[in-house]
């Protein structure tokens, strides 16, 4: 999906040599966690809302330099790279450059997640299941295989859990033959994480449970 036409440029950046007091009226306005700052016209890095009210309003940005956080996209960085780095920087804007560390703008956590709402993850009528296997035994050919191999489409496939012996996957399937995916994933030693109706195994053993403690209560 194109990006460049998400990029906003109606902040101008800071130059280093920016008084902090000004720096801190400006988050006063602003929603944002972070602003771009600049350096002879090439972009250095932001400066965060937590940071520039923890600094004293009477200093020069530039007496806090080492403080800046030099994370960006390029104007034609993936979609998902850019979500990857909203993520791993805990932003809700993006400084976006061009060729020489030009600054374009930036983009807007919430406009990049409407381009994954428009997925068919998350857009087209089906189901979820979430599976878990061993870190080493997982696949995600094989996870497709599971899903395709009884006749239902497969909408997409991510990792929404990690430990060091575990992977959680997170599948969205048509709703058709559901109860025969779930079978399958157990078929092929995967954990069910998530609750089905459809689910007769877990039924079964809920039932075989009922019977085991009327017995028991003889």
């Amino acid at each position: 999906m194109e990006t460049i036409n998400y990029i906003i440029n109606d902040i101008e950046p800071f130059d280093i040599s920016a008084n902090i007091k000004d720096v801190q009226t400006v988050f006063n306005q602003l929603t944002y966690s972070h602003v771009p700052v600049e350096k002879d016209g090439e972009f250095i890095g932001c400066v965060s809302e937590n940071d520039a009210y923890c600094f004293d309003n009477a200093k020069l940005l530039s007496d806090y330099q080492y403080a800046l956080e030099p994370f960006h996209v390029l104007e034609d960085t993936n979609w998902l790279d850019v979500l990857e780095a909203f993520a791993l920087h805990n932003s809700n804007v993006m400084p976006v450059l061009g060729i020489d560390n030009k600054y374009l703008g930036y983009f807007e956590l919430g406009d990049i997640m409407s381009l994954f709402n428009n997925t068919p993850f998350l857009n087209e009528t089906g189901g979820i299941i979430v599976v878990e296997k061993g870190i080493q035994d997982y696949s995600f050919s094989e996870a497709c295989q599971i899903v395709e191999s009884n006749g239902t489409r497969i909408f997409g496939i991510f990792i929404s859990k990690i430990t060091e012996n575990t992977v959680q996957l997170t599948v969205k399937v048509g709703h058709t033959a559901m109860n025969s995916i779930v079978q399958t994933f157990r078929r092929y030693k995967y954990n069910i994480i998530s609750q089905h109706e459809e689910d007769k195994f877990v039924e079964d053993l809920k039932e075989r449970s009922k019977y085991l403690d009327k017995y028991l209560n003889i």
